[in-house]
C-alpha cells in the first residue's frame, strides 16, 4: 500500500502557515492536524509565556508523532500545521516521515517581517483570545529562534515568497 504524504510548514509567527495549511488540507483530501487546536484542546489556558509553549508542545508531540505515522501508514496525507521553523523542529518532522518511509514536502512561507507582523495585529483583532501571545514583542522573540530551511537539510522543499 502506498504511503500517505507529510506536508508541513516553515515560516515566521503570521506568516501564513496557518491559512495555507487549510488551503492544503482541502486541495489534497488530508488530514489537518493543528497544534494551536490541540494545545487548546488538551491545555486549555495554560501558554502565556513561549516557556509554557515549548513545556506544552513537547508534551504533545510524541503521541502527535504516532498518530501522524498511523494516519501516513493508512494511505491517508496529513498536513501538520505544526511549526517546523528550528533545525531541531524540523528533525522531528524528518523522524515521521523518514521512519516509515513515507513521502514528505515541506512549504517554506517566506514572509518579510513588516507582513507577519500586519497579519499578527489582524488575527489579534479576529482571535481576541490570542490577543495576550500574538504580540510585537512575542513576535521579536520567537522569531530570533527562526531558522530558514537549507538545501543541505535534505527536504522536498516548495518556497512561497513575499506575499504569493
Amino acid at each position: 500500500m502506498n504511503k500517505g504524504v507529510l506536508t508541513f510548514f516553515c515560516g515566521k509567527m503570521g506568516a501564513g502557515k496557518t491559512t495555507k495549511s487549510l488551503e492544503v488540507s482541502h486541495e489534497r483530501n488530508a488530514v489537518l492536524l493543528s497544534e494551536d487546536e490541540w494545545l487548546a484542546s488538551v491545555y486549555p489556558d495554560s501558554i502565556k509565556t513561549l516557556g509554557d509553549y515549548v513545556e506544552y508542545a513537547g508534551r504533545l508531540k510524541p503521541q502527535m508523532k504516532k498518530l501522524t505515522q498511523s494516519i501516513l501508514a493508512a494511505g491517508t496525507n496529513v498536513v501538520m500545521d505544526f511549526p517546523a521553523n528550528t533545525v531541531s523542529q524540523r528533525e522531528w518532522f524528518k523522524s515521521i516521515f523518514s521512519e516509515i518511509q513515507a513521502p514528505h514536502e515541506l512549504i517554506y512561507i517566506d514572509q518579510p517581517n513588516e507582513i507577519c507582523l500586519g497579519q499578527i495585529a489582524k488575527r489579534r483583532i479576529e482571535q481576541p483570545q490570542r490577543a495576550a501571545t500574538d504580540t510585537e514583542e512575542m513576535f521579536g522573540i520567537v522569531t530570533k529562534y527562526f531558522v530558514a530551511p537549507t538545501p543541505d537539510e535534505g527536504f522536498n522543499t516548495t518556497v512561497i515568497a513575499a506575499n504569493a
